[in-house]
């Protein structure tokens, strides 16, 4: 029992930690670039619900912690509709409310009368300081600690796989991957992983020729260390032995400038990632939820603490380790929400942008309807998603277990 109890902490500290850092710094790009085009905003809360602390600054914004430590929000000025946008009719009225009540001078600290491509940009911070964030966290990691490495050299091939039969062979190193320049062997592990079924153009160098050589990876059902059971691609190389393992170092511009790279990359794969779910490549039931980051989270910990011999150092390790799931979770995130579904940050860029278009904010019915079938979309792959972390986690066996 204690053992279960002490991992359910570690699960849990490791999520919230996780999960708040990316949500504080997404609202908190809201909140400053609101600030500094003279928006007025009156609460910035960590959490929703109930208050267990708040306080004043001397601007009058109201900073608080909620007790359900599972997102966060910026409440602008007079921002009592949920969409953000309102229309024609309730601008008028707020506006007729502001000078009747504060004056001419009050109307440019309101959100809702500030010009579109100032509150375009407000809405636009949020995703941007998660792709800010992530990049950081990549550059801090790679400037402090650096990175092991594999050279892209094939140390093996399986009998019977898609590599044997495209014909590569033992001792090929890899130049490019679809045209896109191989520095280390877990490239082209993270590559392939993410293409099972898609044909993908290697280019090679054996002895001191260069070959073009096409492999479509096969679709493997692994045992992932931190996603448990995942279908991925596989082309059945192996890689060079650990006597080979590089240590990169990078100074502060570089780390700096892979780190960036290294977002894009995460970017890049998300929307390969999402194009291949819409179109049917892979199955839905890869899909995850806040049950299965919870999940990641707490192996990515315990992992990053093994092999630590005092308490101090397993934090330590633990912690580093959460910093790479965070910058990887921050892309996530502010992909997620620029894409143009009602109730996200991209939603709100769809609504400005009918509103550049027609001059005209959109009839608040029409919002009204959008926001509705926004949030039923996504309740509803929230719903979904957390169905297959149940599954692939065996709640459902274990509870039955527990009253057969």
């Amino acid at each position: 029992m204690l053992g279960f109890a002490q991992s359910a902490l570690i699960t849990a500290v490791s999520f919230l930690f996780v999960l708040t850092f990316v949500v504080t710094v997404h609202e908190l790009g809201h909140f400053l670039a609101a600030k500094s085009l003279g928006v007025a905003v009156d609460r910035f809360s960590i959490g929703f619900g109930r208050a267990i602390a708040k306080w004043q600054d001397k601007s009058g914004v109201e900073w608080r912690i909620g007790w359900l430590p599972l997102g966060g929000y910026v409440r602008f000025k007079g921002d009592e509709n949920a969409a953000s946008v309102p229309d024609k009719e309730t601008l008028e009225e707020m506006r007729e409310w502001v000078l009747a009540e504060e004056g001419p001078q009050a109307l440019k600290r309101y959100f809702h009368f500030k010009p579109l491509w100032q509150r375009a940009v407000v809405v636009a911070a949020g995703p941007f300081s998660n792709f800010v964030l992530a990049s950081a966290l990549f550059a801090l990691l790679l400037g402090v600690f650096g990175e092991l490495t594999l050279p892209p050299r094939i140390d093996a091939v399986s009998p019977n796989t898609p590599a044997e039969r495209a014909g590569f062979k033992a001792g090929d190193l890899i130049v490019s991957m679809d045209g896109k320049a191989v520095h280390g062997f877990e490239e082209v592990y993270r590559y392939v992983r993410m293409r099972a079924g898609d044909p993908i153009d290697f280019v090679i160098r054996r002895s001191d020729t260069q070959l073009h050589i096409v492999a479509t990876p096969a679709n493997v059902q692994v045992t992932d260390p931190v996603a448990g059971k995942v279908q991925v691609g596989q082309l059945g190389l192996a890689p060079p032995p650990d006597s080979e393992i590089i240590s990169v170092r990078y100074g502060p511009v570089d780390a700096v400038v892979e780190g960036t790279r290294r977002t894009g990359e995460v970017l890049q794969t998300t929307v390969f990632y999402l194009g291949r779910l819409i179109r049917g490549e892979v199955p839905a039931d890869q899909l995850g939820s806040l049950v299965g980051i919870a999940d990641a989270s707490g192996k990515v910990a315990k992992a990053g603490a093994e092999g630590a011999t005092t308490r101090p150092e397993m934090v330590f390790g633990a912690f580093v380790a959460l910093l790479s799931l965070t910058a990887v979770l921050s892309v996530s995130i502010g992909f997620m929400n620029l894409l143009p579904v009602p109730v996200l940050d991209g939603g709100h860029l769809l609504f400005y942008a009918y509103e550049a278009v027609a001059r005209r904010p959109l009839a608040g019915r029409i919002q009204a309807a959008g926001y509705r079938v926004g949030l039923a979309l996504l309740l509803g792959f929230m719903l979904f998603a957390t169905w297959n972390d149940l599954q692939r986690l065996r709640v459902f066996h274990f509870l039955g277990g527990l009253f057969s």
